[in-house]
C-alpha cells in the first residue's frame, strides 16, 4: 500500500508539470526596425536632440503592451545616443506599430568617435542600436539589437 500510495503521490506531481510543458508557446523577439532620423525642432537645451522614427512588428499571436523602451546608439563601438521613453503604443499580434522616439546625445561617446574619426581613414561605419522594451507580463524584458554599416562616401 505505501509503494502505491508512493507512485500515485509521483503522479500527481509529474502530471502538472507534462502539461505545463505542452501549453508552452515559443515567444519569438519581435524586430526593431529605424525608419527615419532627424534633428528634433525646437530645443530648449544647448545640446540637440534628435527624432528616431521607429518600427516594432510583432511576429507572435499575442499583442505587446508595450509599458516603456530604453534605447542607445553607437558607431564604430561609441554610445552616441540613449533615451528611455513610457509612452510607446501596443503592438497586435501579427502586426506593427510606428512610433516616434527622442535621443540625446552623449557627447563623450561623440567626442572619442569624433577623435577616432580624425586619426583614420574609413569609408564606412559600423552602427548598433540596442533597445529594451519593457512588455509587461507577456515577457517582461525584449532585448533587441540591430547592427549594419552606412558610408558617407559618394557612389562612383
Amino acid at each position: 500500500m505505501n509503494a502505491r500510495r508512493r507512485l500515485i503521490m509521483m503522479g500527481a506531481l509529474i502530471l502538472p508539470l507534462a502539461g505545463c510543458a505542452g501549453l508552452q508557446n515559443p515567444f519569438q523577439t519581435p524586430h526593431v526596425n529605424i525608419t527615419s532620423f532627424s534633428v528634433a525642432q525646437g530645443n530648449a537645451g544647448m545640446a540637440p536632440v534628435f527624432n528616431i522614427g521607429i518600427q516594432v512588428v510583432n511576429p507572435n499571436s499575442i499583442g505587446l503592451n508595450l509599458r516603456g523602451m530604453s534605447y542607445a546608439v553607437e558607431i564604430e563601438g561609441y554610445r552616441i545616443l540613449s533615451g528611455a521613453t513610457p509612452d510607446l503604443p501596443s503592438v497586435p499580434g501579427y502586426g506593427s506599430a510606428d512610433f516616434v522616439i527622442k535621443a540625446s546625445p552623449d557627447l563623450l561617446g561623440s567626442a572619442r568617435l569624433l577623435t577616432d574619426l580624425f586619426t583614420g581613414q574609413r569609408d564606412s561605419f559600423s552602427y548598433t542600436f540596442r533597445a529594451r522594451l519593457d512588455a509587461g507580463s507577456v515577457v517582461p524584458f525584449i532585448n533587441v539589437e540591430e547592427t549594419g554599416r552606412f558610408s558617407f562616401a559618394a557612389t562612383r
